[in-house]
């Protein structure tokens, strides 16, 4: 099961590129994707398949590609994930609408026993290698090129 707490901006960003380079069909049919229209990522006036650059978002972060299911497995998951790195996703009216009653929910529970918080600091980016574009250790230096 592919866990997406590696991906940052920084990530989405590569993938989204790369999806503006090769064309919508060729990049989903390369990663074997299928059209998702429910679930987009608005980024510089351009709508992209969220599931798909997720997905690939998660190669550049790990080395391997989440698969489809993977991904719709966890949509909610996933939608907050995006958003929480900065980009604005659409979802499907009645997604919105459930998500919005059990947060109301659980806000409702919960009211008193939350506090207020600061903003989060800004995320860092990870420095990545210029050759395969994967997250560099902690020493700097790319496992796989050297």
């Amino acid at each position: 099961m592919a866990t997406f707490s590696g991906v940052t901006r920084q990530h989405i960003l590569q993938a989204i590129a790369e999806y503006d380079t090769r064309g919508r069909d060729d990049f989903l049919g390369v990663y074997g994707y299928t059209a998702n229209g429910d679930y987009t990522i608005e980024h510089g006036g351009t709508t992209y398949d969220m599931p798909a650059i997720l997905g690939v978002a998660h190669r550049f972060a790990t080395g391997r590609i989440a698969p489809a299911n993977e991904i719709t497995a966890s949509l909610n998951a996933a939608t907050t994930l995006v958003r929480k790195r900065g980009f604005e996703v659409t979802e499907p009216t009645a997604a919105v609408r459930a998500a919005a009653r059990s947060s109301a929910r659980a806000k409702a529970t919960t009211r008193a026993a939350t506090t207020r918080r600061s903003t989060a600091a800004p995320e860092r980016v990870a420095p990545i290698c210029p050759t395969c574009s994967m997250t560099l250790p902690g020493t700097g230096i790319c496992d796989y090129c050297g």
